[in-house]
C-alpha cells in the first residue's frame, strides 16, 4: 500500500493562504524591527553605547536580538511611545493656542479697551456700542470696529 502525502501545495487554496501568511509574518516582522529601533533611539536613559549595542545586536542576530529585546525593555516601550505621543500633543497644542489666540485677549479685555477708547473721547457712543455688539457677538474689535468705526467718522 502506497500512500500519498498531501502537502498545502498540492491544493491551490491553501498554497495562497500561506503564501499570505508568510507575506503578513514578514511584514509584521519588519514593523517590529523598525519600531524597536526607534524605541531605541527615542530612549533617553540609553548611553550612546548602550544603543549601539543594541542595534548591533538587533542587526547582526535579528531574531534574537528583536526577542531578548521585547523581553527586557519591551515593558517601557508603551511608555516611552505614550510620554512622546504627550509631548507632541502638547506642542501641537501649545502652537494652536499661540497662533490662533494671538495675544490670548477675551471679550471682557477687549471691552475694558473699548470703555477707556471711549472714555478718552477717540470713538462716540454709536461707535462704542457698534463696536461692544460685535466684541459680545463673538467677532474682533479690532477686525471690524477699527474699520468700521474709522470709517463712519471720515464720513
Amino acid at each position: 500500500m502506497s500512500a500519498q502525502t498531501y502537502l498545502a501545495y498540492d491544493f491551490p487554496l491553501l498554497g495562497a493562504f500561506w503564501t499570505m501568511l508568510m507575506v503578513f509574518l514578514w511584514i509584521m516582522w519588519f514593523v517590529l524591527l523598525f519600531r524597536i529601533v526607534s524605541d531605541i533611539f527615542r530612549d533617553d536613559e540609553l548611553s550612546g553605547w548602550a544603543k549601539t549595542g543594541w542595534l548591533v545586536f538587533c542587526i547582526l542576530l535579528p531574531f534574537l536580538g528583536v526577542f531578548v529585546y521585547v523581553i527586557a525593555r519591551g515593558k517601557n516601550m508603551g511608555r516611552r511611545e505614550i510620554a512622546q505621543a504627550r509631548a507632541q500633543q502638547e506642542e501641537f497644542n501649545a502652537y494652536i493656542r499661540k497662533t490662533a489666540g494671538g495675544d490670548g485677549s477675551s471679550s471682557v479685555d477687549e471691552l475694558a479697551r473699548l470703555s477707556e477708547i471711549r472714555d478718552r473721547g477717540a470713538i462716540t457712543d454709536e461707535e462704542f456700542r457698534k463696536a461692544k455688539e460685535l466684541v459680545l457677538a463673538g467677532h474682533g474689535a479690532a477686525e471690524h470696529g477699527g474699520t468700521h468705526g474709522s470709517g463712519t467718522s471720515a464720513r
